[in-house]
């Protein structure tokens, strides 16, 4: 409210910022009140939120050596964001997706971790879907909730100049954050090498199908050019036995030529098989978190400060209003009071039947 003797501010007319500083002193007691209960309001908030932990890792994908380009080219494609030289399924972007897949949510939730608690980690083991506890109504329930839950505690990135990917898991408990960050890339790697060997194996199937049909076309070639040496000794001295002669030595070389190819690709394809080295490069391995990730504090604190200082400055200009309103203009300030009557009266007949309404409910 106006003190007596200082004039109003007239928000119809140019405000001169001399003004609108003496509205602000005038009403100090609002404007510095309301920011500083905001503020201690978001303070004392953020300290019943319970901590959250970001366990982080970062991996590089392998590529397979056939797939590669040169890094300058892949580098100015990457500032582009345009993937050069593989694969779609061996492309970073790729297992990032696969990270937020719903194959790997649910074989990390069904994995066990052991409890920690102030004293340490227990030998008590629980799934991560008992840790989170979404309920459900049965187990399929229960299973769609946690990895609804799962995914907002999991975020992935991926920088397309460097090809690297990162992984940030959010948890209540920083051990048990290093822990599903470890899970993921494990079942990640487990996931790529299965299918990878997979590919190598129907590869090798089918190269070593081919490779028994080559061989026995090739011993089939090899056996007509030596029945035609046994009957045509002096095949040389016949210009029609001569083009014979070279017709099935070129067509024993053909088939020797696709013989020695298939060979080596089957061998290719078993050692590819049974290779089970890791297909991604952890550049930085998870580990728990030494500090919490949120909440923020301090930019809790800020943020209400900042609300409650423009919450308490439009309210000061309204209370001025409105009380010029009360000094000058009698009519519309009665008015202004009859609505707010109106306004109370009608909260009052709705919260009436409500109450009656819940009464008969519970009679």
């Amino acid at each position: 409210m106006a003190g007596p003797g200082y004039p109003a501010l007239d928000v119809e007319d140019e405000t001169r910022p001399l003004e609108f500083v003496n509205l602000l002193l005038r009403r100090r007691r609002l404007v510095l009140g309301v920011p500083l209960a905001t503020a201690l309001l978001a303070a004392v908030v953020s300290l019943l939120v319970p901590l959250t932990y970001t366990a982080i890792t970062t991996f590089v994908p392998e590529t397979s050596p056939a797939t590669r380009v040169p890094a300058g080219l892949a580098g100015i494609a990457g500032q582009f964001g345009i993937a050069l030289g593989g694969e779609a399924s061996q492309s970073p972007q790729f297992y990032a997706d696969l990270i937020e897949s719903r194959e790997l949510m649910e074989r990390v939730l069904r994995a066990r971790y052991p409890r920690s608690s102030e004293q340490g980690v227990s030998a008590d083991s629980a799934t991560l879907l008992e840790i989170l506890d979404q309920g459900g109504d049965n187990s399929a329930d229960s299973l769609y909730k946690g990895v609804k839950k799962l995914t907002k505690l999991v975020s992935t990135s991926v920088d397309r100049k460097t090809d690297v990917v990162e992984l940030d898991v959010d948890a209540h408990d920083r051990v048990l954050a290093a822990l599903v960050a470890n899970r993921f890339l494990a079942y990640l790697n487990d996931f790529n090498a299965k299918t990878r060997q997979s590919q190598a194996g129907e590869r090798r199937k089918f190269t070593e199908d081919r490779l028994a049909q080559a061989e026995a076309d090739l011993r089939r070639a090899e056996e007509e050019l030596k029945i035609f040496y046994q009957r045509n000794r002096s095949w040389q001295q016949a210009p029609q036995l001569v083009f014979e002669e070279g017709r099935l030595r070129r067509q024993v070389d053909v088939r020797q030529e696709v013989y020695l190819t298939l060979r080596r690709e089957y061998e290719t394809a078993r050692i590819d098989e049974a290779n089970d080295t890791p297909v991604i490069t952890v550049i930085d391995p998870p580990i728990p978190p030494a500090r919490k990730s949120k909440p923020k504090r301090v930019l809790w604190v800020i943020a209400g400060a900042v609300l409650g200082g423009v919450a308490s400055v439009a309210w000061a200009i309204t209370a001025d209003r409105v009380e010029q309103l009360r000094r000058e203009d009698d009519s519309v300030y009665r008015q202004f009071r009859g609505l707010l009557h109106e306004i109370r009266a009608d909260v009052n007949v709705i919260r009436a039947k409500i109450w009656r309404r819940s009464s008969a409910d519970r009679s």
